[in-house]
């Protein structure tokens, strides 16, 4: 195995934990996401040396940057901006934005196959026309409201998890 793939390995076994903590209490640890990040370092660093630990840096810069504008816009947790710095400590920055990409398409895919079988699509469409179109238009149809006690939340690790795994097949 080389050294890469030995990360790969190192970031799995990380993100299995994290997994196992957000499904049963939608949290990922700090032990969990600021232990993987040192790891990714150190491992990074003993392995590839400086250039090695200038890779896992990139990619702590580039997990934590992208995922804390995704966390000011209300889309992710902290847990998640820790995480995929974390995730970019053990994979860089290429491999960590193309996890990334994969997680989100996946919460899209999981997120539609939810509102289908809570039979919710319709009514979230119609929110949507209604946004777009203006409340004149719409008169008859009441607004969705969203507010964090009525937000429908699913664990991201259900989809970061296979994210990480499709993007690891796919660029490895």
């Amino acid at each position: 195995m080389s050294w890469e793939s030995l990360g790969y390995l190192g970031c799995f076994v990380m993100l299995a934990a994290a997994f196992m903590t957000d499904i049963r209490t939608m949290k990922i640890p700090n032990v969990i996401t600021l232990s993987g990040l040192v790891a990714g370092l150190v491992w990074n660093l003993l392995y590839g040396g400086w250039m090695g630990g200038l890779f896992a840096l990139k990619g702590i810069a580039a997990g934590f940057g992208v995922m804390l504008l995704l966390y000011f816009l209300g889309a992710v947790g902290g847990g998640d901006v820790k995480l995929f710095a974390a995730i970019g400590a053990w994979t860089g920055a290429v491999m960590t934005l193309y996890i990334m990409m994969y997680s989100i398409f996946a919460a899209g895919l999981i997120g539609i196959l939810v509102l289908i079988l809570r039979r919710e699509i319709f009514s979230r469409l119609r929110g949507a026309l209604r946004n777009v179109l203006g409340s004149y238009i719409l008169k008859s149809w009441s607004p969705i409201r969203v507010g964090a006690k009525k937000q429908l939340q699913i664990p991201f690790m259900l989809a970061v998890l296979p994210g990480a795994i499709l993007a690891v097949y796919y660029l490895s």
